[in-house]
């Protein structure tokens, strides 16, 4: 098994060779099947997150799933710790690590969340997962009072037989791919 490191580096490699319209599709593909689920239906607040380049696009799934109906929150980092704010397109800025975050003031908590989409550099179709290594979603996931259904996001190319974990990484629940 690789390391850590090397996986994170592969991963990257592999989607910088993706064209832009590769990712578009393949994002219409996944979130197609999230819609699909029964956890989907029920849920009336969705955590997800606002993509990098070498992320599954959430831009469509963002907009379609508040057109829907659906409570639509998204992380903001602060220091160590992850937070998540309702979703507002107007109402977002250039924040941690140069990623677009929300810029309220109203936590969401939470118990308060019934779907968490999870990004991650790898995942196995069994559930394991390789974050970026700073642990946020690990920490989020790990909050007293978190229940929510927790499912992967990944083009088809970030998905491994197997990865290293450790004890604190915590599964999601399904993995959806292209």
């Amino acid at each position: 098994m690789e390391d850590k490191k090397s996986i994170r580096g592969e991963v990257r490699r592999r989607i910088k060779l993706m064209s832009e319209e590769e990712k578009q599709s393949s994002a219409a593909v996944i979130f197609a099947k999230v819609e699909a689920t029964e956890a989907f239906a029920r849920a009336n607040c969705i955590a997800l997150f606002v993509a990098m380049w070498d992320e599954v696009p959430t831009t469509e799934a963002l907009e379609r799933w508040r057109n829907m109906g659906k409570r639509i929150v998204v992380p903001r980092v602060e220091g160590d710790i992850m937070r998540y704010y309702d979703y507002h397109p107007d109402k977002m800025a250039v924040g941690a690590f140069g990623i677009v975050e929300p810029t309220g003031n109203d936590e969401i908590r939470a118990d308060a969340i019934d779907l968490m989409i999870v990004p991650a550099r790898a995942f196995t179709l069994g559930g394991d997962r390789l974050g970026r290594g700073g642990g946020f979603y690990d920490k989020y996931m790990s909050l007293e009072g978190f229940r929510a259904v927790k499912y992967g996001v990944a083009f088809g190319c970030q998905i491994f037989n197997s990865l290293p974990t450790d004890p604190h990484d915590i599964q999601v629940d399904g993995v959806f791919t292209n």
